[in-house]
């Protein structure tokens, strides 16, 4: 039955609801694979509970991610409520930690609250000619069923054979180290392979299940689920022994219903979702993409270097703490090891003193913040007599953020720079020009080129501009910048946003518009930096100018994401205000996957994602 089918009330099937979980628990030998446990109680009699290889999105209530995560179903059991005359479904399901959604999933406690959708998906069945109660020809001891399970995968697979009659299949589980979840099969033969050796056979499913073996068993039927390698060699199995395969797929959902299009995987007869066609498909419709090779790690030994040069200047590591969100340097001295950083960008500074902008400055949002500070700030002469010595005594590679109205603030401010001890200006085009009606210098790439020429002008410091997203076009904008003589670019500022007070019936900020950062940007800033890479790459080589990506940094796999796309280094700004520590974070996790990944030098993977 199609449970997107409507039962006699115009009801669908399917349901939501919020359940109670009932047992949490790190399972036995294993590091991060949790047993989650809860009750379901089904809104409509005519609803029903789970199949076998079926799946819910689970969320837990309170939650930092927005979509619930496709889980598969490992053990459900029913019964009928006393008083209310409903079902109740325990569910239990197998969860692997390696995500954010995941990682909440994980650190349910007993008594906290999660949200399900399901049963979704169409689940395993038996051929019509291999009905439950034949699947073994018992005289022989032969079962025609195989069931395959790989890593979580066995969640799945372990509930299909729970469905079926003891010993009437063999069952395949197969680990990275040591099995787990194997307690309800009940199978006429048990093999187990690790990859480690830790137990059972040393090696992957090929060191167990082969063509010749298959024919040797004679099964008719093999199901399984597991990583994707795995999948596709059976799919291959399946076509050189006339085997029917069936497996199940995983996919990122966003709905899980069928209605968003967006799980969708390619097959012999195009394009299929997975939450509504599958997960379960017949093995050979399935078309496998080849696997990227994956890099070699670095020799134990081997230390990989996190030193980068921004425009001739040395830091020790690709880490910056962006301007507006580290003051000079020393606000979070004892909060942080400031002195591990690669660089720090100080404060934005203005020839004169700033007050700043009035009215409420920041909001929270989903994901981020909209700010309207204002360059509030001291001046740059008050900025080299009070705050500059003390940047200049920390490790980090100290440089200053420049502002300015016009073309004479700009210029006078770098040429009081260029008489310090700085090592590096950051110049801020985003600034309204006031000569050209308010509009930002960025903005228009003449205008930007203008302003950039008569700052390199004034000073002899490495110039580092920093571009606004709300150019129409940034490419040009930084372009321009390039010619008119940057030796590196910053990318991206704040992105223009509004926010309305409901009850006031009035803007938020006085002036209107504000600056929206934090993680809800970071796409759209890596975009822009990948677009910018690709095209400074074209020019000629004595323009491939250093770009430093910014824009909803908040871990180090945000880090390295923007170092693929073509950063040389990254500033990090909102995220230290809910993580003080993001940052010494960001460098360690930044080398230590250069280490398991190969890569030798920061250089080896800037822009190793530009195709």
């Amino acid at each position: 039955m199609d449970l997107a089918e409507i039962d006699a009330s115009g009801h669908g099937l399917q349901y939501y609801c919020k359940c109670i979980v009932h047992k949490s628990q790190l399972l036995e030998g294993q590091k991060d694979v949790y047993l989650l446990e809860t009750d379901a109680i089904l809104p409509r009699k005519e609803q029903l509970g789970p199949r076998p290889g079926q799946f819910y999105l689970l969320r837990r209530s309170v939650s930092g991610v927005e979509y619930g995560r496709p889980i598969s179903v490992y053990h459900s059991e029913e019964h009928i409520d006393a008083q209310t005359g409903l079902k109740v479904v325990k569910l239990q399901f197998l969860i692997l930690k390696k995500g954010r959604g995941t990682e909440e999933l994980a650190s349910l406690l007993p008594g906290d609250e999660m949200q399900i959708i399901g049963p979704l998906g169409n689940g395993f069945a038996l051929p019509d000619d291999m009905p439950a109660g034949t699947g073994s020809t018992a005289s022989a001891g032969n079962p025609q069923i195989c069931i395959v399970g790989g890593g979580i995968g066995i969640a799945p697979v372990a509930c299909l054979a729970e469905s079926l009659p003891d010993k009437s299949y063999d069952f395949f589980a197969c680990f990275k180290s040591k099995s787990y979840a194997l307690e309800h099969i009940r199978a006429a033969n048990l093999t187990v392979t690790t990859d480690d050796g830790s137990e059972g056979i040393r090696g992957m499913l090929n060191a167990a299940l082969t063509a010749e073996v298959i024919r040797a068993k004679g099964y008719k039927a093999i199901f399984a689920c597991g990583p994707l390698p795995m999948l596709s060699y059976l799919k291959d199995l399946a076509l050189e022994t006339g085997v029917r395969c069936y497996v199940s797929m995983e996919a990122r959902m966003l709905c899980g219903v069928g209605a968003c299009l967006g799980c969708t995987i390619p097959t012999n007869d195009g394009n299929a979702r997975v939450c509504r066609d599958g997960p379960v498909f017949d093995a050979t419709r399935i078309i496998f993409e080849k696997p990227v090779p994956k890099r070699k790690p670095l020799l134990k030994d081997t230390i990989p270097d996190t030193s980068v040069k921004i425009a001739g200047v040395k830091f020790v590591n690709p880490v910056i703490a962006a301007s507006g969100t580290f003051g000079f340097g020393q606000n979070y001295r004892g909060i942080t090891n400031v002195n591990v950083l690669g660089g720090i960008v100080g404060k934005g500074v203005t020839l004169e003193a700033r007050l700043g902008n009035s009215g409420q400055r920041i909001i929270e949002v989903a994901a981020g913040n909209i700010n309207s500070i204002g360059l509030q700030n001291p001046g740059i002469r008050a900025f080299i007599e009070e705050e500059l010595p003390a940047m200049l005594a920390l490790k980090p590679v100290a440089i200053a953020n420049l502002a300015g109205s016009d073309l004479e603030s700009y210029t006078e401010g770098a040429a009081l720079l260029d008489k310090t001890a700085i090592p590096m200006i950051e110049l801020n085009i985003s600034c309204p020009n006031v000569k050209a009606g308010g509009q930002a210098w960025g903005l228009n790439p003449d205008k930007a080129k203008e302003c950039v020429a008569a700052v390199r002008k004034a000073t002899r410091k490495p110039l580092m501009v920093k571009l606004s997203p709300n150019a129409p076009d940034i490419v040009a904008v930084a372009l321009a910048c390039v010619e008119a003589g940057a030796d590196a670019l910053s990318l991206i500022n704040t992105i223009s946003a509004v926010s309305i007070d409901i009850e006031r019936a009035r803007p938020v900020f006085d002036n209107v518009r504000a600056g929206l950062c934090g993680p809800a940007i970071k796409p759209i800033a890596l975009r822009m930096v990948y677009d910018v890479a690709s095209a400074v790459r074209k020019l000629s080589s004595f323009n491939h100018i250093p770009i430093v990506g910014m824009g909803g940094i908040a871990s180090w796999q945000d880090a390295v994401e923007f170092i693929m796309a073509g950063a040389s280094a990254v500033q990090v700004g909102s995220a230290k205000f809910s993580n003080p520590t993001v940052m010494e974070e960001i460098i360690t996790g930044i080398a230590t996957f250069m280490k398991s990944h190969g890569y030798r030098t920061i250089d080896d993977m800037v822009g190793a994602a530009i195709v």
